[in-house]
């Protein structure tokens, strides 16, 4: 090769390259709908925001409803990591006051559950079927990984609680978990200490048979 050639550069494998377009437009998707809200934002607002054309999208995503139903399958993996997070972690209180802090204060390139994006999938639940049942599916998928954790045995890292009442537990932590997400987006600014502080207080308790 002469040096005024340019070398060839292998193109990435078509699914790295599907996968790379999809996440992009999701990216954008999510920023779209926090600012516009589901049924405000476009197709076009999307495009925009991804910096392509409408057309390109389309080649991905058949309409908008696909789009967000793509959005609560990967917030559910998201949710899914942050659930297995807190199973492994030595201390429950710490790590819900640093997700708190994630959430209320997200990063661009931080792979975490959006709380303003839970809200909106939440509202869109109520006039959306399809998008009620992707989230009942992820909150059936939620609780069966709380329950696989909490039966663990604890040389296992888990609580070694008995099935009847591990499913009592992981309800209450999956409330407590949106919640916290709900308060993230509602009161980004909130006091960590205080909620460390209230957090000690009920934690034992919750974990305890």
């Amino acid at each position: 090769m002469s040096k005024h050639e340019k070398p060839i550069i292998p193109e990435a494998p078509l699914s790295q390259r599907v996968k790379a377009q999809r996440e992009r437009i999701l990216a954008a998707a999510q920023q779209c709908f926090v600012r516009y809200g589901f049924h405000a934002a476009s197709i076009a607002n999307i495009a925009e925001a991804a910096d392509m054309s409408a057309g390109l999208i389309y080649r991905y995503f058949p309409n908008k409803s696909a789009i967000v139903l793509a959005i609560i399958e990967q917030q559910t993996e998201i949710e899914l990591e942050d659930i297995r997070a807190l199973g492994e972690s030595t201390d429950l209180t710490e790590a819900l006051v640093e997700a708190f802090a994630h959430w209320s204060h997200p990063k661009p390139d931080m792979r975490m559950m959006n709380a303003a994006l839970f809200l909106e999938t939440s509202a869109e639940a109520t006039r959306d079927a399809q998008v009620a049942e992707a989230i009942q599916q992820a909150d059936d998928v939620g609780c069966a990984e709380f329950c696989a954790w909490l039966e663990r045995p604890p040389e296992q890292g888990g609580m070694g609680m008995a099935p009847e009442l591990s499913y009592r537990r992981s309800l209450v932590f999956l409330c407590l978990m949106e919640g916290l997400a709900v308060r993230a987006a509602r009161d980004p600014k909130m006091d960590l200490e205080l909620l460390r502080t209230s957090l000690a207080e009920v934690m034992p308790r919750l974990i305890a048979e």
